[in-house]
């Protein structure tokens, strides 16, 4: 399970992930990342926590399907949260094909959507 200080549960906080950071796509998941973002809920820390949240829609597939791919994902980027720079807001959005891929493919996935968000890759 992702920690309290480290999930994203704000509408406004989604907005701002998904229209002002950057976006890397693959075949099962949109990784959207502000990087280095400020907290602005929590005034006088110096190195905010990283806040990932996730977005599994009905076009995922049932409600049993969506939970699973939920927490799988949850489960990757706890494991993945310290490589994001302090204060980042991530929001890692399903594709249908996620609810078909097992666990390797979505931590494949992620994996090569974070290193093109961190480590600068080429589109």
């Amino acid at each position: 399970m992702l920690p309290t200080e480290h999930r994203l549960r704000r509408r406004e906080d989604f907005a701002t992930a998904v229209r002002q950071g950057r976006r890397a796509g693959r075949p099962t998941l949109v990784v959207h990342l502000r990087s280095g973002a400020t907290d602005p809920h929590a005034p006088g820390e110096s190195a905010p926590p990283v806040r990932a949240g996730f977005v599994v829609s009905k076009a995922v597939g049932g409600a049993v399907v969506r939970n699973k791919v939920k927490r799988r994902l949850r489960h990757l980027v706890r494991d993945r949260v310290d490589v994001f720079p302090p204060g980042s807001l991530v929001v890692v959005r399903a594709l249908p094909g996620a609810g078909d891929a097992d666990h390797a493919q979505l931590a494949r996935d992620l994996d090569a959507a974070l290193q093109r968000l961190l480590g600068g890759g080429a589109r």
